[in-house]
């Protein structure tokens, strides 16, 4: 697998998570794009803020990328942002993916939506996939989208349940729609499930300075101070940045809920998985997946393909053997979800 260019290490504790890269060669092709019948098929991969080995959303991307290899031989490449970038940055790492041959090209995050507006117009043969993002289209661009406001939704059932003090947290990275919708699904499922919980709700940073995303420090102070104000629980939807919340969280011997991948089970985080008591899941790994397969098979997906709970493109995981015999919590979840797929609940987008 190519790694294309490197994050510089942010905060104090990157070092620590940070996977080490994998390296390998993989064929460039044409600069029409299409790879499709090659024998040597090749796609790629375009990390969000904070890169592979944030424990979370970038690395449950990594994930559909290394099951393509697996199961369909193809050759995979990754990029990754740097400290500061601008759009023109975007806009050159896309266009060099596409150029040398890769198909699907796929950005992590909504902040590659300029950049593919512009590179998918000159790249018609290209697949191009886009996660979290349904503000740019095209014939040859994938809106992968999820309802995360549903299973933080869950979450908020799950926080509600075991919240002794009555107080829990939640720590968005950036205050952006998307990480509002995580906000308000786990507010909702906090207060219908107890009314009198109070939620701390705080945002690491304010957009352009997506800092939110990539500094665990941010998010260990964030979580210290809400822990402090009596919170028990603690949920953030933060990237990189989260981790240092489940450090802190961890410390105090309360209980953590990880988002995007099941946090309990990175290899960043084990030294603070007894407190990790769930994740918000989101099937990032089979979107990329589901991707590059149909582009493989000559049927490459275009325009909004969503995954939500009726799909299990969203959830809430139970690798915590603590969180399985929680059957209190489990049976409230369970029917929550029911609920949600059966329509009888809708769950708000903004808090």
């Amino acid at each position: 697998m190519r790694r294309i260019t490197r994050i510089a290490t942010v905060g104090i504790a990157s070092a620590a998570l940070a996977l080490s890269a994998t390296a390998c060669s993989g064929k460039k092709s044409s600069d029409t794009g299409s790879s499709s019948g090659s024998k040597e098929a090749s796609v790629a991969i375009a990390y969000d803020i904070g890169g592979r080995g944030d424990q979370s959303f970038n690395d449950a991307a990594y994930a559909g990328l290394q099951q393509a290899e697996k199961d369909l031989k193809v050759k995979g490449a990754e990029a990754e942002p740097t400290d500061g970038e601008g759009e023109a940055d975007k806009v050159q790492r896309l266009t060099e993916l596409a150029r040398t041959g890769n198909n699907p090209v796929i950005g992590v995050g909504f902040s590659y939506a300029p950049a593919i507006k512009k590179v998918a117009a000159k790249f018609p043969k290209t697949t191009f996939g886009i996660i979290d993002d349904t503000s740019v289209t095209g014939p040859n661009v994938a809106n992968l989208v999820f309802n995360e406001e549903q299973g933080s939704y869950l979450a908020g059932v799950a926080a509600a349940k075991v919240s002794k003090t009555g107080t829990v947290g939640f720590i968005g990275g950036v205050e952006v729609p998307l990480i509002k919708k995580f906000e308000a699904g786990f507010i909702q499922g906090v207060k219908d499930t107890n009314p009198n919980t109070k939620v701390l709700s705080q945002y690491l940073t304010q957009p352009p300075n997506m800092d939110g995303f990539s500094k665990p420090d941010l998010g260990k102070a964030a979580a210290e101070g809400q822990l402090d104000k009596g919170a028990d629980v603690v949920y953030a939807a933060a990237g990189l940045a989260g981790s240092g919340a489940i450090e802190a969280t961890a410390a105090k011997g309360k209980w953590a809920i990880g988002v995007d991948s099941d946090q309990y089970n990175q290899a960043g985080l084990v030294k603070y998985k007894d407190h990790i008591l769930t994740s918000v899941t989101k099937q990032v790994q089979l979107s990329v997946f589901d991707l590059i397969k149909s582009v493989q098979d000559g049927k490459p997906e275009s325009g909004e393909v969503r995954y939500g709970l009726d799909k299990n493109g969203v959830g809430l995981a139970d690798s915590n053997p603590e969180y399985k015999k929680m059957t209190e919590i489990i049976t409230a979840v369970d029917k929550a979800k029911a609920d949600i797929i059966a329509k009888k609940i809708t769950v708000k987008t903004a808090p």
